[in-house]
């Protein structure tokens, strides 16, 4: 008889308290049976209530939970979730993630039939009641799931962690995350390692789960500030060659976009895609400044 896959939940959190609960909820609440789940936190030491609810949830859970506490950013936080891992996969779940009651159970199906995948993604959903800037947001992973939806290929086509499944075999086999990561990218790095030892990434399975987008303007600036920070650290460590955006792609998106919804509004995804590179921009160049990414050898 077939053994079924004991499952790891990498839930990596800071001052998240306004979305934590629903997050958890959703993963202590899945149909994939509880003794073959676990769940790592790794809080990156929040000053809000984040933790106080996280503990009062999973006291109420019959799945076992292991906490843990870093101030390294998040290659170290997802390393700590590796080496602390007894499944066979990790699933990353983010503090403002819902998942759908039978996300667990799809992903570990799709892994287990498919078992030349190192990675794959979940399938993105709007969230209820996003103001505009956050519905824009969210069409652009729409156009994303519209374009690479059922995909495979050793190049890096997924971009995140939250709502993924990753093998954990493969993810020793590139010897874990690199912990000197100290920003956004993580992720990605990884899926370019994992690539290059001939796994795939698969974009996406039909296992459900929505994102909360960032619905502010400031939120938004800071979060890409953050990406390009550590766009400055993957440059210097997989070369110019790696592209991580160009241009051309707001416009395709926008017609993509406009084919899939017929919604005028997403002509201002231009706008907000050229702000999002624009606060992209200024976080690379304070990283270049600081010398983050310099020593790589």
């Amino acid at each position: 008889m077939h053994r079924k896959p004991k499952v790891t939940i990498g839930f990596c959190i800071k001052n998240c308290e306004d979305t934590v609960k629903e997050a958890l909820v959703s993963v202590v609440n899945q149909d994939y049976p509880h003794e073959l789940i676990e769940i790592i936190v790794v809080d990156g030491k929040s000053n809000d209530r984040t933790m106080q609810i996280v503990k009062e949830i999973l006291s109420s859970s019959d799945i076992k939970a292991k906490l843990f506490l870093e101030d390294k950013g998040l290659g170290f936080a997802r390393q700590i979730v590796l080496d602390n891992a007894t499944g066979d996969y990790i699933l990353w779940v983010d503090g403002d993630m819902v998942l759908a009651q039978d996300h667990v159970s799809k992903q570990v199906e799709f892994m287990e039939n498919n078992p030349k995948v190192g990675i794959a993604g979940g399938k993105f959903q709007n969230y209820p009641g996003e103001n505009l800037i956050a519905t824009l947001e969210s069409i652009e992973w729409t156009v994303m799931d519209y374009i690479y939806g059922g995909k495979k290929s050793t190049r890096p086509i997924l971009h995140r962690a939250g709502g993924s499944i990753y093998r954990v075999e493969a993810l020793k086999q590139i010897g874990g995350f690199d912990t000197h990561i100290k920003g956004a990218l993580e992720d990605l790095d990884a899926e370019y390692r994992i690539g290059d030892l001939g796994w795939l990434t698969y974009f996406t399975t039909d296992a459900a789960f929505c994102d909360r987008r960032k619905g502010t303007w400031k939120d938004l600036w800071n979060e890409n500030f953050w990406y390009g920070y550590g766009g400055h650290y993957f440059m210097h460590k997989h070369g110019r060659n790696r592209r991580i955006f160009t241009p051309l792609e707001s416009f395709k998106r926008v017609r993509t976009a406009y084919k899939l919804t017929r919604r005028k509004v997403v002509f201002l995804f231009i706008l907000q895609y050229f702000f999002k590179k624009i606060a992209w921009f200024f976080g690379f160049l304070k990283a270049h400044i600081n010398g983050y990414g310099h020593n790589i050898n």
